[in-house]
């Protein structure tokens, strides 16, 4: 099933063994399905390798994986025209909360019910304003040191998805968790005494919401 917000078209929600069978344009997979090649100048993916029933480990070539990291400006200012000039993929997880919905610790073991591939179009006008605002955010609040900022996508699935969208769980149609949301970029500075990274203080974190897609 692939699933698109028609009215705007800048978000493409896919199960992730239909892209396999019918890759969108810019794709072509090979090798029964385990080896999926993609478009370096049109796409961004950050998909880490998985295993799939009945196929085995699926590789995304040139895929950096969730945790992009880089160290030097010159790095980032690439990574960071690719986010904003670019169509962007990740992998996340649908998944079901053995929770009550009046529990309100987080779940921590969940059981995956369907894998999908997730698309944004970096070039629209507003996920492009959301992506530079929160770098520059995270840039001017660590002051020149290392830091991760995790990217997430979270908001924008729950808003598409809205409180219709159901899959059949062990027993019955449950609303889904969604999980590995977030796709995260490194930035190492070549600082001598980097503490607040050491000591952890050095993460950020922003949202691309529903509105901008």
């Amino acid at each position: 099933m692939t699933v698109t917000d028609v009215s705007r078209c800048t978000m493409e929600v896919i199960e992730v063994e239909e892209f396999l069978r019918n890759p969108p344009p810019g794709f072509t997979v090979e090798a029964g399905y385990r080896f999926v090649k993609s478009d370096p100048e049109n796409c961004c993916v950050f998909i880490d390798d998985f295993e799939l029933s009945r196929v085995g480990k699926v590789v995304f070539q040139h895929s950096p994986g969730k945790k992009i990291t880089v160290r030097n400006l010159g790095d980032y200012t690439r990574f960071r025209k690719s986010l904003t000039s670019k169509k962007i993929y990740i992998l996340v997880s649908a998944c079901e909360s053995k929770l009550s919905s009046t529990d309100k610790k987080s779940p921590k073991n969940l059981k995956v019910l369907q894998r999908y591939v997730v698309a944004i179009d970096g070039r629209n006008a507003l996920i492009k304003w959301e992506m530079e605002r929160g770098l520059d955010r995270t840039i001017s609040s660590v002051a020149g040191e290392s830091y991760r900022v995790d990217i997430d996508l979270g908001d924008a699935l729950r808003g598409w998805a809205g409180e219709s969208f159901c899959l059949l769980g062990d027993r019955e149609k449950v609303t889904p968790v969604w999980r590995d949301t977030c796709f995260t970029l490194k930035y190492y500075s070549d600082a001598l005494f980097d503490f607040p990274h050491w000591l952890g203080f050095s993460k950020r974190h922003f949202k691309i919401s529903y509105h901008g897609i």
